[in-house]
């Protein structure tokens, strides 16, 4: 097949959360598959340019109502049947933050159409358009309308949902400035409360929806979880599919880590113990007498955010401080949570390191070296980081929702990979940091419940098989036109 993958960030060449990473990983699976797949991104000042080759012919230029807009195209084929294609617009994506400008309806809107239009300049008149979060979602209503006698009519639309959170939601005067339809600014198209909803126009226009995760495929389908979509989604339940995400297996090895002091596996985790004491020792943690035993360390890597539970690790760590464990935290975000780290590290020396801001190297150091991985999520569609936890023979405590559920079985059942507690609350997690403390006390057991989750396989290679399906399953039948 060929695929049209439309991203408004691609690992390593933007990145600001865990999109970049698919964005990177699932089109390479797709590619290694034997699809001819092109992803189109923008570029951002963010993208080294020495690798790329501008493309030839003359630059695309598209007519808004707001303006003509023109934008040169620039690519790499990083390997076979896989090449990337980058938008370069200086007014539109020459900025020091991909999202939150007062004209991100304009951008995205822009790199929704484009995209189309580049795959169809360049030859590459696709089978299937994958799009992704509610910056690309616009191009399913494009599909139906301006590209419907297009090269790209025969083309069918899948739209993944990262995260429902974030919805792009706009003032109603930018349907008239996009020059979107008004016929479709409905409560059964893509007006959600008196105003514009982008990720509402995916939801409704995709011929098929998936989401990161099977159980945040259903949770999203709630009142609870549904972010006021979830009578959308229940509609759509259908063509709504929840597909787990990968991990890249190379990149995340601990027997190759180029960041790691020692390199480890599950048959031999005597390096793990040299990664735990390096991180002590880069962080200024306390490092234990000569021959004395080494306290448990406790790791989280992410947004300092509600969403993330931060909060409540807030709460509940220092009561593990106080009995002598060590811990590490490394994310920004909301400044209130990152003022309340900072003090608790203050309150702690020795016992407790922050790092505000995000180190690639020190988050694979933290899997690497912690024992335990704290991720008491308030929702989480995948979560990728108690993945390389699972890697890393770090042992996940994570909060039974989304991908988390989907990925970590608790201590109670067999197969024990993990830690899993229930309820959205700071006792919640102080029972399961608890019971953390008690299984470090038993090397054995931990050794076992160690080794079980670096056994598990969260590769790409599934999650591509099981995309590849879904686009086969919607190339026979016929495009939904609007009502």
């Amino acid at each position: 097949m060929k695929i049209l993958f439309l991203a408004s960030e691609v690992a390593p060449w933007s990145k600001s959360g865990g999109l970049a990473d698919v964005a990177q990983a699932l089109p390479s699976a797709l590619a290694r598959r034997g699809h001819q797949v092109m992803v189109v991104t923008p570029l951002y000042p963010s993208v080294p340019r020495a690798s790329l080759e501008r493309l030839p012919g003359a630059p695309l230029s598209l007519k808004f109502p707001f303006g003509q807009v023109a934008a040169t195209l620039w690519g790499v084929e990083p390997e076979p049947n896989l090449s990337l294609v980058f938008l370069q617009q200086p007014q539109l994506f020459d900025r020091p933050r991909y999202y939150g400008e007062g004209d991100d309806a304009r951008r995205f809107a822009f790199l929704s159409v484009a995209s189309l239009s580049a795959s169809q300049a360049l030859g590459h008149l696709p089978d299937v358009v994958h799009l992704n979060d509610w910056q690309t979602a616009l191009a399913a209503l494009a599909l139906k309308l301006g590209f419907s006698t297009s090269g790209l009519q025969r083309a069918r639309s899948v739209f993944t949902i990262h995260n429902l959170a974030y919805q792009g939601s706009f003032d109603k005067h930018a349907v008239s400035d996009l020059g979107l339809p008004w016929s479709q600014f409905t409560p059964q198209g893509f007006e959600f409360y008196d105003r514009l909803s982008f990720l509402k126009a995916g939801l409704v226009y995709a011929d098929a929806l998936t989401t990161v995760s099977p159980s945040y495929a259903l949770e999203i389908q709630t009142q609870e979880g549904g972010q006021g979509l979830d009578g959308v989604l229940r509609a759509r339940a259908g063509e709504l599919t929840g597909i787990l995400n990968g991990v890249d297996p190379q990149e995340w090895n601990p027997a190759a880590d180029p960041h790691l002091a020692a390199p480890f596996s599950s048959r031999d985790l005597g390096g793990k113990e040299t990664c735990a004491y390096s991180l002590l020792r880069r962080l200024g943690l306390k490092l234990p007498a000569p021959g004395a035993l080494r306290p448990p360390l406790f790791g989280s890597v992410g947004r300092l955010a509600d969403q993330k539970g931060s909060e409540l690790t807030q709460a509940a760590l220092p009561g593990l401080l106080d009995r002598g464990a060590q811990a590490v935290v490394v994310g920004s975000g909301d400044e209130a949570l990152v003022r309340g780290w900072l003090a608790l590290a203050q309150r702690y020396p020795g016992r407790l390191a922050v790092h505000i801001g995000f180190d690639e190297a020190l988050a694979h150091q933290v899997e690497a070296g912690a024992d335990f991985f704290v991720m008491p999520s308030k929702f989480e569609p995948c979560g990728l980081n108690q993945l390389y936890s699972l890697r890393y023979g770090t042992v996940p405590i994570v909060r039974a929702v989304g991908g988390l559920k989907d990925t970590v079985v608790d201590l109670s059942q067999p197969g024990a990979t993990g830690i899993v507690f229930q309820a959205y609350s700071a006792q919640a997690l102080w029972g399961a940091l608890e019971r953390a403390w008690q299984l470090f006390k038993h090397p054995g057991a931990l050794l076992q419940v160690r080794q079980r989750g670096m056994a598990q396989d969260f590769s790409w290679g599934a999650a591509a098989a099981k995309y590849e399906a879904l686009y086969e399953a919607l190339l026979p039948s016929s495009p939904r036109t609007l009502g």
